[in-house]
């Protein structure tokens, strides 16, 4: 891939959660076109394996690790592995997150007659699900401590180790329809901040990255109809957005490197960046 800058990473350890996604892999190639040697968790081994063989079919390293961000064990197990295979992790991304329905209202607004209604497909924030709910702050919000807990002991008193969680603008302004998952990000905003400050005097700094509006695979049935055609909601964000576009993948990495590059962010520690087209600077006026 070409780099937007070159960055050193040349016996850099980095780990990264959700290397498998459309953001994920594009962070996994920057990452390993940098000379990282990249360590890619999945919770499916086959999707991790196949991504690890395409970056050492370009010449880089990388393996791919079957783990659960929220189960301890396999985390440990994960790490037991990277440290032998590749050595103490220097960059943590977490970049496993997503959403689920049961934590999602169908319409923005409740009004009183939803409540009348005998509609099973119609879901108000009365029918939202708890278990729902605690899947989305869960995968979100633990599934960023938990390895930030795992492999933040490599790290400690070790210049040039960072770790970069992904916020989301609902971080910043909280999206119709998705309650859990934009509390579960605002979340992930403050325990970065937090973060930062607790690992401060052992030099790990850590940062994130709140990304706009992607077309992933997760948000392509919400943003697309099956005509391949934008949705209403689709060009709701897109008026919103100044730039009045999606973001493409790999316009993330100039802030990534950024972030995981000590000459250039040495001082840059406990923010949270906005990489989203002006989404977050936009009032709609």
């Amino acid at each position: 891939m070409k780099l937007p800058f070159n960055v050193n990473l040349k016996n850099k350890v980095a780990v990264v959660t959700g290397g498998t996604g459309v953001l994920g892999s594009s962070w996994v190639n920057a990452l390993a076109e940098c000379d990282a040697k990249v360590a890619i968790i999945s919770r499916k081994l086959e999707s991790a394996e196949k991504k690890a063989a395409e970056i050492v079919s370009n010449g880089k390293i990388a393996i791919g690790i079957e783990a659960d961000v929220l189960d301890k064990a396999a985390l440990k197990k994960a790490h037991e592995i990277i440290l032998e295979k590749l050595g103490p992790c220097d960059i943590l991304i977490n970049g496993a997150g997503g959403n689920n329905p049961t934590g999602t209202t169908t319409k923005e607004y409740l009004y009183a007659e939803d409540l009348k209604e005998d509609n099973e497909d119609l879901i108000t924030f009365f029918d939202l699900e708890e278990n729902g709910i605690k899947s989305v702050f869960d995968l979100n919000f633990l599934g960023t401590l938990l390895p930030s807990q795992e492999f933040s002991k490599d790290m400690i008193e070790k210049r040039g180790c960072t770790i970069i969680n992904i916020s989301s603008m609902n971080a910043f302004t909280p999206l119709t329809k998705i309650p859990a998952y934009s509390g579960a990000k605002a979340a992930v905003s403050n325990f970065t901040k937090w973060l930062a400050v607790h690992l401060s005097k052992v030099q790990i700094r850590v940062n994130a990255i709140a990304p706009g509006f992607f077309l992933t695979k997760q948000n392509e049935a919400l943003l697309k109809n099956p005509d391949g055609s934008f949705t209403g909601r689709s060009h709701k964000i897109l008026n919103a957005t100044p730039m009045g576009r999606f973001g493409e993948a790999d316009e993330l990495i100039g802030a990534l490197l950024f972030l995981v590059n000590e000459e250039a962010s040495s001082f840059v520690n406990g923010v949270v960046i906005p990489v989203d087209g002006g989404f977050s600077s936009y009032s709609g006026v």
